[in-house]
């Protein structure tokens, strides 16, 4: 059997899993704050960050023409993001203007991006909402981008809800939100979150059959591990 990649094995654990796991090593602030799912219950979002950072625009500099221009640094992150990754937004926290609509969140999607995540807000949300698609934002936002954000620069470090977010690092959405996992800990990461989700299924089992959860959760109990590994051999 071939072994799962550590996108496969991130689809299977939750937000709450990973952020448990990187405090462990010391990680505490890998949220991406006051961001949120455009609808609930789709599978896990998963890639390898693909960064576009807005500044504030400059009215002289940001005219409605800029965006006949085809290196307009937006559009240039929609035709480039690479094939399963996650297109995230630098929009300074700022949803009174549109970080992208739905025909650049659908182009990212014919194109076999992983979802699109901004700090910010997207317009034509409800559509948005609908694709196949996972997508990301604080809030809905009419205005076009001309009227606050400037595109800037594309696949550098950028904040996003208070969170670095360098170009590789693995992102994760579900329907509580967005984790950032370093690149280079990503590996064994996933593993151990799988881990722990397995773990946690276990012990669900247990509590719905009336168990306590002292010395169940955490395992403090010696019996408990053996039980969870015998667990997993018939599971």
């Amino acid at each position: 059997m071939a072994k799962k990649s550590t996108a496969e094995k991130l689809r299977q654990v939750s937000t709450a899993t990973i952020a448990t796991c990187l405090f462990k090593r010391g990680l505490k602030n890998q949220f991406i704050q006051g961001v949120k799912p455009l609808k609930l219950g789709k599978p896990n979002m998963v890639g390898q960050a693909y960064t576009l950072r807005y500044i504030p625009a400059r009215e002289d500099l940001n005219p409605i023409e800029v965006f006949r221009d085809p290196k307009h640094l937006q559009r240039v992150a929609v035709e480039e993001c690479p094939e399963g990754h996650v297109l995230v937004i630098d929009s300074r926290k700022d949803a009174r203007a549109a970080s992208a609509g739905s025909i650049l969140a659908t182009r990212l999607m014919i194109r076999g991006a992983a979802g699109i995540v901004t700090d910010g807000g997207f317009r034509d949300s409800a559509e948005i909402a609908d694709l196949n698609f996972p997508a990301f934002h604080q809030n809905p936002s009419a205005p076009t981008n001309l009227t606050l954000h400037q595109a800037i620069a594309v696949n550098e470090p950028i904040g996003c809800g208070d969170v670095a977010v360098f170009p590789g690092d693995f992102i994760v959405g579900d329907d509580d939100g967005v984790m950032v996992i370093p690149a280079n800990i990503a590996k064994e990461v996933a593993e151990e979150c799988l881990q722990m989700t397995l773990f946690e299924e276990f012990v669900m089992g247990k509590v719905n059959q009336g168990k306590s959860i002292i010395g169940l959760y955490p395992p403090t109990h010696a019996k408990t591990l053996k039980e969870f590994e015998t667990w997993k051999k018939m599971n």
